[in-house]
């Protein structure tokens, strides 16, 4: 059975199967929209994370400490659609993961994460209660129920749950992420553990794991640097390794603004490299250094990896690495647009204390392949295509119907084509109409130009931010004017006025949905960054192309890292009755699981200061 049959058996399941999100149907990008501008004013006036001190803190500990290697899960970006939410969810679930390698040979096989850390945006397309239990909770307690009685619970059978909010998290002011994840309640066989919206993990001896609150790009509260600060900066010993989970790959950001990498950067100086001895002016220098970075939020998979220095020699293990892993449900995201090397922090960052610039080279592959993405970003604009703007999002087909149908009877006013009165309706000949509109389209163009002009001249100014209104504006006035000459074309019969016109509109609201979309997917062609930009993969909403990041920290203090990708999730289902009630199993068996590249070795040392 498919998704939809699953919904008629909810009651049953214990929650909706949703579907993906469509992120360019109007309404919901208005609803979107104004979550984002709720979330806005939210926190200029307070800060939950403010709040928060009330509750408890100090170091989370797992419900279950495994006996010798310790293996951690990372899934980013999850709570869409079901299938691909589910897929991932039932591949963490299994007891044993068998992975195929690059390039051939022996299969791996890779044991359940003791720990499941979500990395941000655990729901699509805005946070609440009904939306994580039918999205997130759900799916994940379906994947793995609760431990049957008699079961003896230990890291394996009771895995540990963390997580960590993204920007979709804190649209509803983090309210309903906090009643889902800090009150100690199981999510199936996953407990959650933690009070706060950032926890501090004391993995190993000379490990540290950390996850970071840095709500809607806001300045780190005092609250939580003071819990940082407390239980891990005074803790720490040198040689001491820490992973940092960030709800933003802050580092990707950083060859496009300077400042990206700031509230990074800060954090580590103030939390990980220095602690403030009283008594003492200068900060004391810990040992301790951040070893990985790893992230979701941009729905890809990428790595950078420090460059060693001039000279430096057996380097294994040793790059501090920063990893981008938002792959756990939500559309697939572009990666070419991907700088080749970094310079973190930027030399360019306003930061007043901040250390030399270190270099940081994009290794190893990108999920999915750069030239790939390039590919696959423009069949939002090709008619013909099942990816199609229009044809995924059958809302904005319709709004730009509706819209061609207004913007067309403005423009035949305008022209004199309209002929009140008359069982014509539209006034010809045909080659006067189209002599018009190109005089039109002509002033439409030469207009568009002159702005974009001024925009290159003065790149930082007002007219620069409005370029793509005004393109989109521009290329939905071309695609009306097509709709116009060609409605005039037709030899329409010489009815009565409303019996034409009740031929006429549709006509016109048809191939103005058409041409109306295509007009707005070469809007989002047009544009090589931003948030326009970003709705060429968004509006595609691509289901398949999933995975999460596998790590193991082995007992000897080396962490490895597996990063696992899934090319097509499943979409066919069926239903089976255990203890804990009816859940969903893939009906043809899990998907094929495949290491992206060969383990990457961090170990605790690096190349010192």
């Amino acid at each position: 059975m498919r998704r939809r049959d699953l919904v008629a058996r909810s009651s049953e399941l214990g929650f909706v199967p949703s579907p993906q999100v469509r992120w360019l149907d109007p309404p919901e990008l208005a609803r979107t929209a104004l979550k984002v501008a709720l979330a806005s004013v939210f926190t200029a006036y307070g800060d939950r994370r403010e709040v928060q001190a009330a509750l408890p803190g100090g170091l989370v500990e797992p419900v279950h400490r495994p006996e010798g290697d310790l293996w951690l899960d990372f899934v980013a970006d999850l709570g869409d659609g079901f299938d691909a939410t589910f897929s991932v969810a039932t591949l963490l679930a299994q007891p044993d993961l068998k992975v195929a390698r690059p390039g051939g040979g022996p299969d791996l096989a890779l044991p359940r994460g003791h720990l499941l850390v979500m990395g941000g945006d655990e729901v699509y397309p805005a946070a609440s209660a009904r939306a994580y239990e039918h999205r997130t909770t759900g799916p994940y307690a379906s994947a793995l129920p609760a431990p049957a009685r008699g079961t003896v619970l230990d890291a394996t059978t009771e895995p540990t749950l963390l997580a960590i909010p993204g920007n979709h998290d804190w649209y509803d002011g983090l309210t309903a992420w906090l009643r889902v994840f800090t009150r100690g309640a199981a999510v199936g066989a996953w407990r959650t553990v933690q009070r706060r919206s950032y926890f501090a993990v004391h993995l190993a001896p000379g490990w540290w794991l950390l996850g970071l609150d840095s709500q809607l790009d806001e300045y780190i509260d005092e609250p939580q640097l003071d819990y940082f600060r407390t239980h891990v900066t005074a803790h720490l010993q040198p040689g001491d390794a820490v992973v940092v989970c960030t709800a933003e790959p802050a580092w990707a950001h950083a060859g496009d603004d300077p400042d990206g990498f700031n509230q990074l950067h800060f954090f580590e100086r103030e939390v990980v490299r220095y602690r403030r001895v009283p008594g003492h002016a200068d900060p004391q220098d810990t040992g301790a250094r951040v070893r990985l970075w790893i992230s979701g939020d941009s729905h890809h998979y990428s790595r950078y990896a420090q460059r060693a220095p001039a000279g430096a020699t057996d380097v294994v293990g040793r790059p501090v690495q920063a990893v981008t892993c938002g792959l756990g449900g939500a559309y697939l995201g572009d990666t070419d647009h991907l700088p080749d090397h970094l310079d973190l922090p930027p030399a360019a960052s306003r930061m007043r204390t901040k250390d030399a610039p270190t270099p940081y080279d994009r290794v190893g592959p990108t999920y999915p392949a750069q030239d790939v993405s390039r590919r696959w970003r423009r069949r939002v604009a090709n008619p013909l295509s099942r990816w199609w703007a229009g044809r995924r999002n059958l809302g904005l087909l319709a709004t730009a119907g509706i819209v061609q149908l207004v913007l067309v009877g403005s423009l035949a006013g305008l022209l004199g084509v309209l002929r009140p009165g008359s069982p014509a309706l539209l006034r010809g000949p045909l080659g006067t109409v189209a002599e018009a509109a190109l005089g039109l389209l002509a002033w439409v163009a030469v207009l568009l130009l002159a702005h974009l002009v001024v925009a290159a001249v003065l790149p930082r100014g007002r007219l620069a931010r409005l370029v793509p209104a005004t393109t989109g504006i521009a290329l939905q006035l071309a695609a009306a004017l097509v709709v116009l000459v060609a409605t005039v074309a037709v030899p329409w019969p010489s009815w009565s006025p409303a019996l034409t016109a009740a031929f006429v509109v549709p006509f016109v609201v048809a191939l103005g949905a058409l041409l109306g979309t295509e007009a707005f997917a070469l809007l989002l062609l047009s544009r090589r960054d931003g948030v326009v930009a970003g709705w060429q993969m968004s509006g595609q909403a691509v289901t398949d192309h999933k995975g999460f990041v596998r790590l193991c920290l082995r007992t000897d203090g080396v962490l490895e890292l597996y990063p696992l990708v899934v090319d097509t999730v499943c979409r066919a289902w069926d239903v089976e009755q255990g203890d804990g009630g009816l859940r969903a199993v893939p009906a043809d068996g899990l998907p094929v699981v495949r290491l992206l590249e060969e383990p990457v070795v961090v170990a605790r040392e690096g190349f010192g200061p």
